[in-house]
């Protein structure tokens, strides 16, 4: 779904394609929301996602909403696209990172 047309936002898109697809049940909400219309559910949902994720000391609000928040933002505001696709390939080499030592270490004391 190309909505966008810079390099960082044709990137942008493929992450949260590949997002889709290693999460299916994120693949709706995500090619819901990036659709060009819902800019009016898209930055208000994004903002408080952000404003809710500063607070995440409060007992139901979390940090996980923060970069949720920055992920929607995003898609609308190109100084934030560069950065946000950086830090979710560098998410993503993380946790593959450390799921192959985790593989490792069980596959050792197996």
């Amino acid at each position: 779904m190309q909505l966008l047309t810079s390099k960082a936002s044709a990137r942008l898109n493929r992450l949260y394609d590949r997002l889709g697809r290693r999460l299916p049940v994120t693949r709706g909400f995500l090619n819901w929301i990036r659709r060009p219309g819902m800019i009016l559910v898209r930055l208000p949902l994004g903002v408080v996602l952000v404003f809710g994720g500063i607070f995440s000391f409060l007992p139901i609000l979390g940090l996980w909403m923060l970069p949720l928040g920055l992920m929607l933002l995003a898609i609308d505001f190109p100084p934030l696209q560069g950065p946000i696709a950086w830090a979710i390939i560098r998410g993503w080499r993380w946790w593959e990172l450390r799921r192959r030592r985790r593989r490792t270490v069980t596959a050792t004391a197996g």
